[in-house]
């Protein structure tokens, strides 16, 4: 890479990060981008487990961070899109890319994301969504993402996919775009990014999805997290549909059309022997094809996953549709905010 590349603003918002943040920090001294055309923000939420103090520790122990500029930032509103606001803000990058402090990084991520931007002269640009499990849990909930049974027909869970599409994992990002279309909105914890690349496309502007662009999600490993998880994210998308309409495509509500379509059914089994038809039709037609997709997934990835991605793919969806219901059930307590 020459000396007279664009320099780039890394933007990284962390919150107790201590498990992750060498691992980061070390991805970024990695990175084949000239070292004097990037800075790196980290925006803390105030980390409550000795994160800075190990950010302080990593940098001090190794003199080959004195040739990475790294800004520790302040979030005291403790959310990712207020942490992504500060940051887009205090950039002096022509070009701003997102990192997660609970990803890997090939060491040409940053380079990559500039020459897709250039090339396509896009307004977002970025890499699938690649899950990486950790134990035996943990790798079938990475089976289960890359799964279209598990997380829908998204393009960016698509590892192979290369074109336009409707978003992207993470991003990067010219730094005019966000004064053309304005910053993250600070309402959406989990679907701030799918709400801006909706403000993106609406204004004219191309998303582009490349798997030349890499990174590598390091996804929940017990089912407690990933209910915990997928839970907030199906309250969330009934928030975000109601606020801004334009953003989620059907596909985001077909686990609360599902459950729904089995909570319907049993609250009328005392009533309608037609409710217990369309109950065990329901229940029935989901439990083949769970049970088809994980045993495909079992046939490719080891037969000892057989009895835990069942587990799992139900975790996924009975998480994400009864998110959904209490979405449904608390969107006028959450308008009032």
């Amino acid at each position: 890479m020459k000396n007279n590349c664009p320099f780039v603003s890394v933007i990284i918002p962390i919150f107790n990060e201590k498990r992750y943040i060498r691992q980061l920090l070390h991805s970024l001294l990695k990175q084949d981008y000239p070292k004097d055309r990037l800075e790196i923000l980290l925006i803390d939420g105030r980390s409550e487990d000795g994160t800075r103090d190990e950010i302080n520790e990593i940098i001090a122990s190794s003199p080959e961070f004195s040739h990475l500029k790294i800004i520790v930032l302040d979030n005291f509103k403790r959310i990712v899109p207020c942490a992504l606001n500060i940051g887009i803000k205090d950039s002096k990058g022509d070009f701003v890319i997102r990192m997660d402090a609970h990803s890997a990084y090939a060491p040409d991520y940053v380079s990559k994301c500039v020459e897709w931007l250039e090339k396509t002269n896009s307004a977002n640009v970025g890499g699938p969504m690649v899950a990486n499990g950790k134990g035996f849990v943990g790798k079938a909930i990475e089976f289960a993402h890359h799964c279209r049974f598990g997380l829908g027909g998204g393009r960016f869970h698509d590892e192979q996919w290369a074109g336009y599409a409707d978003t992207v994992y993470l991003g990067a990002w010219p730094k005019r775009i966000f004064e053309e279309v304005g910053l993250f909105d600070e309402r959406f914890t989990r679907t701030e990014d799918i709400e801006l690349n909706s403000r993106i496309r609406k204004a004219g502007r191309k998303i582009y999805l490349t798997p030349e662009i890499k990174s590598y999600y390091h996804c929940r490993d017990t089912l407690r997290g990933l209910w915990r998880q997928n839970f907030a994210n199906g309250k969330e998308v009934v928030y975000t549909k109601i606020v801004a309409p334009y953003t989620l495509s059907w596909r985001h509500f077909i686990p609360l059309i599902f459950v729904v379509s089995l909570i319907v059914p049993m609250v009328f089994f005392p009533f309608s022997f037609l409710a217990t038809i369309a109950f065990v039709l329901v229940a029935g037609s989901y439990a083949l094809a769970n049970l088809f997709f994980s045993f495909r997934l079992a046939c490719k990835n080891g037969f000892r996953y057989l009895f835990t991605l069942p587990v799992v793919f139900a975790t996924l969806h009975f998480s994400y549709g009864l998110g959904s219901i209490w979405g449904l059930l608390t969107l006028k307590r959450w308008l009032k905010k």
